[in-house]
């Protein structure tokens, strides 16, 4: 995966830097594994607003996903890489021995042609799923789950990827994207190698025209509205005082807000190392 910067040849191309697409061999999904996405605007059932900035955008076909892996021991075959506009990786359509196609996110370095493997007696290579008991001490994973069985919720943004460090008992130790080290089960199951699309975070949308495609309206900071519509609005000029709040009045950019008492506290080894 590459991205390619345009001649700025239109003020919307002057910074425009996007990916080359040439890693994708399908344009059209997989019918059987698609279905119609409703955009909602930001309402919710009765027609009120409850997110502000989202909108308009272009349609989309939602593409089901397998994350749980749980074909164990049925070999599959890469058929194509495609691109999911619901999510920054790209998707692999792979067809199983036994006649079924599932979707899974395409990790760096995989090809159309590999075969892919599920399951504890899988071989830790690109691509494949293993339970992380399984799995070598070093080894860079994604597709990360919490519970057994759950399906993978850690560790599946473009280019995201963590480092299985240690073991200790019954658990693994992980590192994840964030800095944060923390214990999993290892029964969960995790997929080798790092999830494909790493110059993702190289693009630039060039325009204010590419959000309004993906569904995301102008965004005024409170800063500038008045006092009765948000709290830090108001002042003579560009006045901005105390610290930054919310809609509702809770502070934001800083405060920790996780439950000081949540049960997954003590899976916590280190924290995040934010700036």
């Amino acid at each position: 995966m590459a991205v390619r910067k345009l001649k700025p040849v239109t003020p919307g191309q002057r910074h425009k830097i996007i990916g080359t697409f040439e890693d994708i061999t399908a344009s059209v999904p997989e019918k059987s594994l698609v279905y119609g996405k409703r955009s909602t605007g930001g309402r919710n059932n009765t027609g009120k607003m409850t997110v502000r900035y989202m909108g308009g955008g272009h349609k989309k076909k939602y593409r089901l996903i397998d994350f749980k892996r749980e074909k164990d021991g049925v070999p599959a075959v890469v058929k194509t890489i495609e691109y999911d506009p619901n999510r920054s990786a790209r998707i692999a359509l792979l067809y199983y021995a036994d006649g079924e196609k599932r979707y899974i996110i395409a990790p760096n370095g995989l090809e159309v042609g590999a075969t892919l493997m599920s399951g504890a007696d899988a071989v830790p290579e690109v691509g494949n799923a293993l339970p992380l008991a399984n799995i070598p001490v070093g080894t860079v994973i994604h597709n990360i789950e919490l519970r057994p069985g759950q399906g993978a919720l850690l560790v599946r943004s473009a280019g995201n990827f963590a480092q299985l460090t240690s073991r200790e008992g019954s658990y693994c130790v992980i590192k994840l994207p964030s800095g944060e080290t923390r214990q999993v089960l290892s029964a969960c199951k995790a997929t080798i190698g790092s999830v494909g699309n790493s110059d993702h975070a190289l693009e630039q949308s060039g325009k204010a025209g590419r959000s309004r495609w993906l569904g995301q309206r102008p965004h005024n900071r409170g800063v500038v509205m008045n006092p009765h519509d948000h709290p830090m609005g108001g002042g003579e000029g560009r006045q901005s005082g105390g610290h930054p709040r919310s809609r509702k009045g809770l502070y934001a950019k800083g405060l920790k807000t996780r439950a000081p008492k949540k049960l997954s506290n003590k899976y916590i080894i280190e924290r995040a190392n934010k700036k």
